[in-house]
Parts: structure tokens; C-alpha cells; sequence
């Protein structure tokens, strides 16, 4: 079990704050920081990974205490048992991918790494060097080498800083399915930062959200998100990209996820909507369309 208290200035684009945190995280189980930008979900990773000493913390990774501020504890990174994923990858630009990713680990494990290349679709990548990948082929090289430093380390803890934000929606699908399976098979502790739903609903069993550096929400996910909602009714948060009228009708072009579909609206609906506005679009009901396989 992670338990965590946290007090830590905070700055944000809205004036200074304070990250003031308290929670807990079963052991072998995800959870998920939501909210945004600079709502203290960054600042809260690094300080877990000692890259950051708080103004006053504590923090126990299952019998062991990582932070203990009013005892003067605070193992150094290197003493945790942590992978971490940076939202800028940190890649060692002088190695080769496979080389970035046994770097992580304590003793030469050839065949792990190339169970981690296999896993997270780098093995034919393995001998270019970081400037020679796409911002996503970079975040799984970070992926893969967080893997790898805390695989067969019991009591092991995996952060994750929208580790899937740079992948295209079928890539980032495929990373997800392999990130469960692999955290799974480690039986280590994880919390993600995530702003994708379906990502949050598929890997994590509990959510905290932050506002202004402090938990807003908690729950699993289906407690957090779909609560308060109108029985039988789907409501999906959209962007709008064009209006245009129709006849009678007003046509709403808009980005749901990562799909383009058109709605009508009435006139009233569609009132002063503008490209890039922030929409919701309830449904009433649900048709299934088939399984995969």
C-alpha cells in the first residue's frame, strides 16, 4: 500500500497555491490523477520520485518510508524502487533505444529488454538513437525503460505522466492493452496521470481529482465520472469545429474523442456557438455495433 501526506507550495498560471494531499493506493493497484493544468498532478509525481523534497510530507511504500519530513527521512531516487515516465522522456541522447532501456536496469538482463522492446512495438527500433523517433516512439522508449526499472522489484512503484499523450488513438489502444498486461505481470503499484477516459476506465480502479491542489473528487472511476448523471443517458464532452445552418436545422461539426461526426441542433441550441467551444452531447440511448473477434 502507497500511503501519502503531502504540503508543498504550488504555482500555477492562477497565482500561488498549495499542494496539500492526502490518500492511499492499495498495493498491485492503479490509480489516476485527473484535473488541470497546474492543479499540483506533476509536482505530486516528482515529489513521490524524490526529485523534489516537500515542505512537509510523508510517504510509506508498503513497510518501507520513503519521506518523513518531521524525521528528517528522504531516500534519494536511486534508493526508491521507481520508474518513472516524464512528459519530456529524458532519453539519454548518446544511446541506442535498447541501450536507453537497460540502463534502468541494476544487473544485465538481455532477455527482458527484448521482451520490452517486443512489448511496446520498439524492436525494430532498437539501434536508433532518440533524435532518430517520432515524439511517440520516444514516449515508449520512456515507457519501456520505466518498465524496466521496476520489474521484479516487489513493492515497486510505476508513475506516469500521460504516458500515452504523444500516440495516435490505434497505437495508444495497443500501448494500453500492453501497459495493463505488463503492470500486471510486475505487480507493482501505479499512479497515472490521465486526462483520456477511456485510458482511465481501462487501467485504473481509482481516480483523484485535484483542483488547486487539493482532492476535489475520489472514487473509482465510475463513481467520479458517471455519478449525478440522468439514468439511461450518455453524456459525451465535445469540441466544436464548424456551424453551419441548414434549412431549418443548424449542423454542429464536432470532435468527440478522436472522431469527427455531425449533429443537428435547433436554432437555440446553436446560439452563439463558435469553433473550439467546449460542448456536451447527451445520447439517450445505446445500439450495439458487435464484439471484435
Amino acid at each position: 500500500m502507497i500511503e501519502l501526506r503531502i504540503q508543498h507550495p504550488l504555482t500555477s498560471a492562477d497565482g500561488a497555491d498549495m499542494l496539500d494531499i492526502s490518500l492511499q493506493i492499495a498495493a498491485q493497484q492503479t490509480a489516476c490523477l485527473s484535473g488541470a493544468s497546474g492543479a499540483g498532478k506533476t509536482t505530486l509525481l516528482r515529489i513521490m520520485a524524490g526529485l523534489i523534497t516537500p515542505q512537509h510530507g510523508f510517504l510509506r511504500v508498503g513497510d518501507q518510508i520513503w519521506l518523513d519530513t518531521e524525521r528528517g527521512i528522504c531516500l534519494p531516487p536511486q534508493q526508491r524502487s521507481v520508474g518513472l515516465v516524464f512528459q519530456d522522456y529524458a532519453l539519454f541522447p548518446h544511446m541506442t533505444v535498447q541501450a536507453n532501456i537497460a540502463y534502468a536496469l541494476q544487473t544485465a538482463q538481455p532477455d527482458l529488454v527484448q521482451y520490452l522492446l517486443t512489448l511496446t512495438g520498439l524492436q525494430p527500433l532498437a539501434q536508433r538513437k532518440p533524435a532518430q523517433l517520432s515524439g511517440g516512439q520516444q514516449q515508449r522508449v520512456a515507457l519501456a525503460r520505466a518498465l524496466a526499472r521496476i520489474w521484479g522489484q516487489p513493492g515497486s512503484v510505476l508513475l506516469l505522466d500521460e504516458p500515452l499523450s504523444a500516440l495516435d488513438a490505434a497505437m495508444r489502444s495497443q500501448l494500453q492493452t500492453a501497459l495493463q498486461q505488463a503492470m500486471q505481470q510486475s505487480a507493482c503499484t501505479s499512479l497515472l496521470v490521465s486526462h483520456d477516459m477511456a485510458e482511465i476506465f481501462r487501467l485504473c480502479q481509482q481516480v483523484f481529482v485535484l483542483e488547486h491542489g487539493r482532492i476535489a473528487r475520489s472514487g473509482s472511476p465510475e463513481q467520479v465520472f458517471l455519478q449525478g448523471g440522468q439514468a439511461g443517458q450518455l453524456t459525451l464532452q465535445a469540441q466544436v469545429l464548424a456551424v453551419r445552418r441548414e434549412e431549418v436545422v443548424y449542423v454542429l461539426s464536432l470532435l468527440i474523442g478522436q472522431e469527427v461526426t455531425e449533429v443537428f441542433a435547433s436554432a437555440e441550441q446553436a446560439a452563439g456557438l463558435q469553433p473550439g467551444d467546449r460542448i456536451a452531447v447527451a445520447a439517450r440511448s445505446i445500439t450495439p455495433l458487435g464484439r471484435a473477434g
